[in-house]
This record gives C-alpha cells, sequence and structure tokens, in this order.
C-alpha cells in the first residue's frame, strides 16, 4: 500500500491528453475524484488519485517561475502498474520580469501597459506521464507562454521535443553544476470511514533535465508580426542542458479505492 502515496505533483508537472472519464459521478463525500476514470473504462483499475500542487517552482535556464496557481491531476491507476488519465489542469504562473523580461525589448514599456505586459506560463503534457504512484515519475510536458503579444503558439519543449521531467521524492543525481536535491515522501492519514488516504506536504524534486529551447513565438504589434524565438532564447538562456535547470513540485494528494468512489461501477 506504501506505494499509492507516492503521488504526483505535477509542475511543472503537465496540454491536457484527452483520456477517457468516468460515466457517472462519484459518490457523495468523493467529489475530489470527479472525473477519475471507472471500471467501465478499464477493468484493472483500482484506485482513484486527485493531486494538487500549490507550491514550488520550475527553473528553465535562467528563468524561474514560482507556482502559485494550483495544477491539478485526476487519475486511476490499474494493478498492472499503469495509469489512466481523468483530467489535468496545469495552472498559469505568472513569469517574473514579464514582456519585456521575456524578450528584452524595454521599449514595449512605451506601448503597453498594466496587463498586457504580463507573461504566464502553462505547463501542458506533452506524451503520457508514467504512474503517478511509482517513483521516479517520468513527466514529458510544455510550457506554453501566454500574453497577446507572443501570439498562441509560444512554447518550451513540444510534443517531438518536450520538456522529460524525472520527478523523485528521493535525492537526486545531476551533472554539474547542479547539486544533489532531495524531495520528500509527506505525511499520510486514512479515514477509515471513506478508506481515503489524505498525503500532505509531498515533495517531488529533478534538476537533472534539459530544456529545449523556445519556438513559435511572435511579435505581434499592429501590422508588424515578427518571429522572436532567438530573442525569447537569449533573454531565458535556452536551450538550456542537463544539470542546469530545476523543478522543485509541493502538493498535497489523496487516493480512494474505486469501489468507494463509484460503488455501482467498482466491481466486476
Amino acid at each position: 500500500m506504501r506505494v499509492l502515496f507516492r503521488l504526483l505533483p505535477l509542475a511543472a508537472v503537465m496540454c491536457a491528453l484527452s483520456a477517457p472519464t468516468a460515466v457517472a459521478a462519484p459518490a457523495p463525500g468523493y467529489e475530489e475524484f470527479t472525473d477519475c476514470p471507472s471500471r467501465t473504462v478499464n477493468t484493472s483499475i483500482r484506485f482513484c488519485i486527485s493531486s494538487v500542487v500549490s507550491g514550488g517552482h520550475l527553473q528553465l535556464g535562467s528563468k524561474d517561475t514560482p507556482i502559485t496557481d494550483p495544477i491539478t491531476l485526476i487519475g486511476a491507476t490499474t494493478n498492472v502498474g499503469g495509469f489512466v488519465l481523468g483530467t489535468f489542469d496545469g495552472g498559469r504562473q505568472t513569469v517574473p520580469g514579464g514582456l519585456v523580461g521575456v524578450t528584452g525589448l524595454d521599449w514595449l514599456t512605451d506601448v503597453l501597459t498594466g496587463d498586457a505586459l504580463k507573461v504566464f506560463a502553462r505547463t501542458e503534457l506533452a506524451g503520457a506521464p508514467s504512474n503517478p504512484a511509482l517513483d521516479p515519475v517520468r513527466l514529458p510536458i510544455k510550457i506554453k507562454l501566454e500574453n497577446a503579444v507572443l501570439g498562441n503558439n509560444c512554447y518550451i519543449g513540444s510534443d517531438s521535443n518536450p520538456i522529460q521531467l524525472v520527478l523523485t521524492r528521493f535525492t537526486t543525481n545531476p551533472p554539474p553544476p547542479n547539486q544533489p536535491i532531495t524531495g520528500s515522501e509527506g505525511t499520510s492519514l486514512t479515514d477509515a470511514a471513506t478508506g481515503i488516504t489524505r498525503i500532505s506536504d509531498i515533495h517531488l524534486v529533478d534538476n537533472s533535465f534539459a530544456a529545449p529551447a523556445a519556438n513559435g513565438c511572435r511579435l505581434n504589434l499592429g501590422l508588424l508580426h515578427v518571429g522572436i524565438d532567438d530573442l525569447v532564447n537569449l533573454q531565458s538562456g535556452l536551450p538550456s542542458p542537463a544539470g542546469t535547470n530545476e523543478a522543485i513540485q509541493i502538493a498535497d494528494g489523496a487516493v480512494a479505492p474505486i469501489q468507494r468512489v463509484y460503488p455501482t461501477l467498482g466491481f466486476e
């Protein structure tokens, strides 16, 4: 049972991959597992998992973005070690330095003000994650940089060239110059009445991954539409080799037996 408590705090997580979701609402008291796939989707499902990342950071190259907007994952584990994704919301983090910091174009403050100068980072999945109940968790992601001036396709990483996080609650072994860092399992408590096990203050870490270059970024101002990938990469220190990046995700999670979540769908 211990392995069930190694939940995935996604940082920095994770494009929602489409996946089948439950065909019925969870039982009263189990609403936090809404969209957990049921056994009508996969007969080998055993447990529902809900995870909410509320802290940590993602440092890619020279840019370090704190996680302040929750990142949520709901899915199910199977009796053969698999994972069936239900839903994923990658959050919307504020990028320090905003549009000027991302592009290096100081003159933008002369033509834009307020929210127009803000840049947000949204984590999207760039492939299927491994079973979040096992350690380490392999998580391919891409980061969308959101700002109207940058266009709708400004990404760090892609489906074909993702950021490959390998998150662990143990100690990393990164290439230099990074030094080892250590995560933690957090603390867990099971409610005998509901069968829900809650795990708080989970820390998953990785500082061994490489960060690819930004792509698809454009400067869109009036009649001006020009690619600025080189500017974004220069300002962000991208691409960034393994040993120069870091992901720390702090989360709370919950696990419940499938038959408790879906009493009428939990057994064959």
